[in-house]
């Protein structure tokens, strides 16, 4: 499937499928259809759908419009309310064949319609396609969730990750770590070395803190103008300090000379560093990002080119 080879060489994974039907034989059908080719998760009531679809942010849906507790429909419009899971592609599959059905389904977001029985041929084809839209629009959506100057993610993109991540968090009762981290002096910097120059930093700090993370789900993204942000999930506050410090002392060593700094002949950084456990009930990750940038603000306080723990 050549679809299938592209989006294996673009995101190094085989795309995750949910398959929500009350019917555990309907789901087996569907199973022998895509386990080859996909990640396959399943849910056999509208609730656990949610949930899944939550957990594993899927790339597609297959959704059986008639259930017991939450209908498809109703399933439908939660997940598309929900920031995380609203670009997810859904499939209704029913034995409705009605037309009203049909535009009520597209109506409430979903990318296609399936009659029941089965047809295999119909659903690989009709599945192949909307993976191949999916894998298109995540192309697309990627270039624009990257900032243009420095290659690592920008502002909309960690907002999105540090919702992800609070949740992902919260449902493990696990702590989430926030590093925030400036260029000292940048403004100078660039005023005597120039615009080019300043670029030029940017990009070079921006892949020095890359390489500074060593899990796969620990992000760097491009705060601001000379700011950058570090989510690091599932990490407490001690852990959180030794990647503080480790991004640190890779900046200072890259030597960067910067006459204008009052601490440093060279560029360095500061940092403000916080931990939480999120809750889904009593904090939000807006409390998080005040803890961090009120250390960075210490930091600088104390005298810049070192990080500060938030209380």
């Amino acid at each position: 499937m050549e679809e299938l080879e592209q989006w294996l060489m673009h995101v190094h994974r085989r795309p995750k499928l949910v398959i929500a039907d009350d019917q555990p034989v309907n789901i087996r059908v569907l199973y022998e259809l895509f386990r080859d080719t996909c990640d396959i998760f399943m849910a056999t009531s509208g609730a656990q759908a949610i949930q899944v679809a939550q957990n594993e942010l899927p790339d597609l849906i297959l959704l059986d419009v008639v259930m017991d507790d939450l209908d498809g429909h109703e399933v439908c419009r939660r997940l598309k309310s929900d920031p995380l899971t609203r670009d997810t592609p859904i499939i209704f599959i029913t034995s409705q064949d009605h037309e009203d059905d049909e535009v009520k389904a597209l109506e409430l977001g979903a990318v296609d319609f399936i009659t029941k029985p089965i047809n295999p041929v119909i659903t690989r084809a009709r599945v192949r396609t909307h993976l191949t839209l999916k894998l298109q629009g995540d192309r697309l959506r990627a270039s624009a969730l990257l900032d243009g100057l420095t290659g690592v993610a920008n502002r909309r993109k960690f907002d999105e990750d540090l919702l992800a991540d609070w949740r992902h968090c919260a449902r493990e009762n696990s702590p989430l770590s926030l590093i925030l981290l400036d260029v000292d002096y940048f403004k100078r910097f660039n005023d005597h070395y120039g615009h080019q120059a300043g670029d030029a930093c940017l990009k070079t700090i921006a892949k020095t803190l890359g390489k500074s993370l060593r899990r796969p789900y620990d992000k760097l993204a491009r705060y601001g103008g000379e700011e950058f942000a570090c989510l690091l999930p599932n990490t407490n506050v001690d852990g959180a300090k030794l990647v503080a410090q480790k991004m640190l002392d890779a900046v200072r060593a890259l030597a960067i000379a910067n006459r204008l700094s009052d601490v440093d002949e060279h560029v360095t950084l500061s940092a403000g560093v916080a931990a939480v456990l999120p809750s889904r009930e009593l904090l939000t990750s807006a409390v998080l990002i005040k803890a961090a940038d009120d250390a960075l603000y210490e930091a600088k306080r104390a005298g810049r080119a070192r990080f500060a723990l938030a209380p």
